[in-house]
């Protein structure tokens, strides 16, 4: 079978859905990558995808861009012809499915989280809701990554029940992701918060918690690791996070392909995001068995169980994510890595990469025949 994925970024094929491609390249079927082209998409094609790049600007809505995109793959899916696509992100999930319909060729989506676009209600949102309603209409299945994103495109009349199913996320391997075996003991309680640099994702609430627990002579080490993203209408501007290290509120890292050493190092990983598909980053921390603080928001609570596996805080509350990590850091060992324990189990049990895979699997049969 002739099977194309589809993404705004190579890097994001290769990184969250690598486990996919390969079972589908090692039962025999044609896997053509189309994403914008980046270091990774080299990779794509080592680990055998046939890759095509195309121009996609993932920010924003710019008309002439967007509708550039529709035509490019139009073209590319009229060469190729594959028997079923797979889309993911909003731009390839709307464009990229208007351009299937046009040849009528099946389309599997993913909604892996509204974006910003969903947190406001405003002539964008709107539009983007009338794009979905449009795209959708010819959807053969829509996957979404928690159910109240699912409810939302039900509410809104952008698909139906028998269209859609929830996922575990991206799943994740938990053989690739695991903690060594042994109890990482800083001589500093270590919090970590992995994000892109926008503001989206709660990084002015974290750098906020930890003026306050610096203020109460909490003694602990604050790290942030990441891209920095200052052309993102939502991004933070570089000099705030110069000013951030040089009165040295938190420890910036910089950006990394390889996350795993730093989450291994750490005692617990933040995330007080304003809304998430299941978020990648959490996914990778409970799997290596460490204790969670993030928002009570849709995806994050996917993850984490309250008192549980980590500690879940109100949305854009500084004050109460500074509570909770205070919390957090005055657990004894034995809490905390009962907490670990549990964050390892709940990837084992629901989040394991081979769920989402074989949902994949039987889809694409369905749809391919």
């Amino acid at each position: 079978m002739k099977i194309a994925i589809v993404l705004n970024t190579s890097w994001n094929i290769y990184n969250f859905r690598l486990g996919l491609v390969k079972k589908l390249i090692s039962e025999g079927n044609s896997l053509y990558a189309i994403a914008p082209h980046d270091d990774y998409s080299e990779k794509l094609e080592n680990i055998g995808c046939s890759y095509f790049p195309v121009r996609m600007d993932s920010r924003g809505i710019n008309p002439l861009k967007d509708l550039a995109l529709l035509f490019e793959l139009f073209s590319i899916y009229r060469k190729l012809r594959p028997d079923v696509i797979l889309h993911y992100t909003i731009k390839p999930n709307i464009y990229g499915t208007m351009a299937a319909r046009l040849l009528g060729i099946p389309v599997i989506n993913n909604v892996c989280g509204l974006g910003t676009a969903f947190l406001k209600k405003n002539i964008l949102s709107k539009l983007v809701v009338t794009l979905y309603k449009i795209a959708f209409r010819s959807s053969g299945k829509i996957f979404f990554q928690n159910n109240e994103d699912k409810k939302f495109f039900e509410k809104v009349k952008i698909v139906r029940k028998d269209q859609s199913e929830v996922l575990p996320g991206s799943g994740i391997d938990p053989e690739i992701f695991k903690p060594a075996g042994r109890i990482v003991k800083n001589k500093k309680f270590t919090f970590l918060l992995i994000s892109r640099l926008i503001h989206d994702k709660g990084i002015l609430e974290y750098i906020d918690a930890i003026k306050m627990l610096k203020e109460q002579n909490i003694d602990a080490n604050f790290q942030l690791l990441g891209p920095k993203d200052p052309k993102h209408r939502r991004g933070i501007p570089e000099e705030l996070i110069d000013q951030w290290m040089a009165n040295n509120i938190v420890d910036y890292l910089g950006s990394t392909d390889d996350v795993k050493p730093f989450i291994e190092k750490a005692d617990c990983v933040v995330l007080p995001s304003y809304r998430e598909g299941t978020p990648r980053t959490l996914l990778e921390a409970a799997s290596f068995a460490k204790p969670i603080i993030t928002t009570r928001v849709a995806g994050c609570t996917n993850i984490v169980i309250d008192n549980q596996n980590g500690f879940l805080c109100k949305v854009k509350n500084s004050v109460d994510l500074a509570e909770k990590m205070n919390k957090m850091a005055g657990l004894d060992e034995k809490e905390r890595v009962e907490m670990g324990i549990n964050s390892r189990n709940r990837i084992e049990q629901v989040f394991d990469e081979k769920i989402v895979i074989s949902k994949y699997l039987n889809a694409i049969d369905k749809l391919g025949r």
